[in-house]
């Protein structure tokens, strides 16, 4: 397990910071950003055998505070998403690599409950499991839950292929592992200091054959990439601790719950397209106590209060693709509520279109919007 103490990861940053800019460095990909997108493309790169460099100065925290939920299925209109099951395919066996790679576990399969609120929600629900598109998905048979801190009125239906990454956690193993491989420079990415030449890019003392940003929110510091349409969705969520609440399964409703261990569960989760800040509210903080107070009747202690921006797109479709202008760079972002199951699957896909010419999907490549802006 990549575990170093907060004296000793400084120190080591330190020396490992101060040993690269010593010397003159040529790697295959320099990667700014180590949220999701950045370390599943890194990792991605690494299973290829490539040399990789990762800049990244913690600006964003969309990962760290994520609820790290993955689920196959959008809830509101019980509609598969897209490309489910290759994304399942390819994503859950990397976490898995990952965890065995990183001798630590992040992944936990949970089953997903949702709330169902009315007779009608119930026919919908039954109606949708019978589809041959998500009976692989859906559980025909609603469930009543035994637990007496929730509503037993209402019946629940079941979601297959469900659970949670532990996102802050993976971050943390993950960039100690970069660091332990001197693969890592925490620092803030200066666009000033980039040269892109016809056949590679170089950065200060790193000569790279492509760049890759995976910045989130970051994007609208990025010069290359600002003008894509990326808004954002400032979500906020808690850590409860509810000892007697004894649950196991994730629950969906107005909110989620989410059971992480030792009667602490995670609670989310609010969305506000206006504040574009990581700052907690006192709205945000009423929304959630509301909801929750709805869902369940037991006590509870707040432990945290956490915010961050998700990468939201107008269209809700990812940013991939190659810079209109320079042919070493490169975008990866604009994941937004589907980090988990987008990100391994998206890097791969990036990574083939780089390196063997394999066409993006037209919903994911950002040629999309450059269509419609260089008319």
């Amino acid at each position: 397990m990549f575990n170093i103490n907060w004296l000793h990861k400084t120190t080591l940053l330190f020396y490992v910071n101060l040993h690269i800019y010593k010397i003159k460095m040529e790697v295959d990909y320099l990667i700014i950003g180590s949220g999701l997108a950045g370390i599943s493309f890194t990792e991605t790169c690494l299973l290829h055998q490539k040399i990789i460099m990762v800049l990244n100065d913690n600006s964003q925290n969309s990962t760290t505070v994520a609820g790290g939920l993955y689920n196959p299925v959008v809830l509101k209109r019980f509609t598969k998403i897209w490309e489910a099951e290759a994304q399942l395919e390819i994503s859950i066996p990397f976490y898995k690599k990952l965890e065995e790679k990183l001798n630590d576990k992040f992944l936990f399969e949970i089953p997903l409950l949702r709330k169902l609120n009315s007779i009608e929600e119930q026919n919908n629900w039954f109606t949708a499991s019978d589809k041959p598109t998500l009976s692989n998905y859906l559980n025909s048979n609603l469930e009543t839950l035994q637990n007496e801190f929730l509503p037993n009125n209402y019946k629940f239906g079941k979601v297959n292929h469900t659970g949670f990454l532990d996102t802050k956690k993976l971050k943390e193993c993950y960039t100690n592992y970069l660091i332990s491989e001197n693969s890592y420079l925490e620092e803030t990415f200066d666009y000033s200091k980039l040269v892109v030449e016809e056949n590679y890019i170089q950065y200060k003392n790193i000569k790279a054959k492509q760049i890759v940003f995976a910045e989130g929110f970051g994007i609208h510091s990025n010069p290359y990439f600002n003008n894509l349409p990326l808004d954002g969705t400032k979500g906020e969520l808690f850590i409860i601790k509810a000892e007697n609440l004894d649950l196991n399964e994730i629950i969906n409703s107005s909110i989620w719950i989410l059971p992480i261990g030792n009667a602490l569960y995670k609670v989310g989760a609010t969305y506000n397209w206006e504040d574009k800040t990581t700052t907690q509210t006192e709205e945000g903080k009423n929304e959630l106590l509301s909801n929750l107070k709805e869902l369940i009747s037991c006590e509870f202690e707040i432990i945290e209060h956490l915010a961050g921006i998700r990468p939201t797109v107008k269209d809700r479709r990812p940013l991939l693709g190659r810079h209109h202008n320079n042919k070493n760079l490169y975008i990866l972002n604009g994941m937004g509520t589907r980090g988990v199951l987008f990100a391994p699957y998206l890097s791969d896909k990036l990574y083939q279109f780089i390196e063997n010419d394999i066409e993006l999907d037209n919903e994911i490549c950002i040629n999309r919007i450059y269509k419609k802006l260089f008319r």
